[in-house]
């Protein structure tokens, strides 16, 4: 008999944003301080002498945001909520997480993960915010700094959001995609004795290739 595993799955669920005139000019903010921070991160480690240590995401918090503040340059990171700025960061971690993993093979029947490229502000604009920086009241998600946004809910969340990013694509639509955890399923691998690698975009890879499609629901 094969065994079976019950996985704990998190999907992505998005719905059409209508954010007012004037948070539409604070989102652009918010959009180019990522940037920005993400891009600063990113020259810093790239310029991190050969053979020496990488900064670690605790400093380039420091450096690129805290410190960054008290500069002429970039003062205006002030202007905007600090918590999509320092995920900023943390996602930027991951992404080089993730290189690193599938240049070792560990991610084995994954697209390719290339090395983490600047960002340009011509390409899809997006920040994210993890719990304490946004809240969902009534119809609007509010959002730290930004205020209360008119949503369109097409279907209720599944459960309570661990982070939610907001989206301008490049047609200048406003999305916001949560992501929730949802009922778990069994899954049953082919072989007996593969490991399971838990995503987002595939619910899950078995050791084997072999996977199970995510729930990527978007709405609205």
């Amino acid at each position: 008999m094969r065994p079976t595993y019950d996985i704990s799955m998190k999907a992505r669920y998005q719905y059409r944003i209508y954010p007012a005139t004037n948070q539409q000019i604070e989102l652009a903010k918010l959009f180019g301080c990522c940037r920005v921070v993400w891009n600063d991160a990113l020259a810093l480690i790239k310029s991190t002498p050969k053979g020496e240590k990488w900064p670690s995401n605790a400093e380039l918090q420091e450096i690129c945001i805290t410190q960054a503040k008290k500069t002429e340059g970039r003062q205006w990171l002030a202007e905007v909520s600090n918590i999509p700025l320092q995920q900023s960061i943390r996602d930027l971690g991951v992404a080089f997480k993730n290189f690193f993993e599938y240049r070792q093979g560990k991610r084995k029947g994954q697209r390719r993960v290339g090395f983490p490229q600047f960002k340009k502000k011509l390409n899809q604009q997006s920040a994210r915010f993890c719990r304490g920086g946004f809240s969902i009241k009534a119809a609007k998600v509010y959002l730290a700094k930004i205020g209360e946004i008119k949503t369109k809910w097409s279907r209720p969340l599944p459960s309570e959001p661990s982070s939610v990013t907001v989206i301008k694509d490049c047609a200048g639509r406003y999305f916001i995609s949560f992501v929730v955890e949802i009922q778990p399923i069994a899954v049953e691998p082919k072989n007996q004795g593969v490991g399971v690698d838990l995503g987002l975009e595939t619910l899950a890879t078995l050791s084997t290739g072999e996977k199970v499609k995510a729930r990527d629901t978007r709405v609205g």
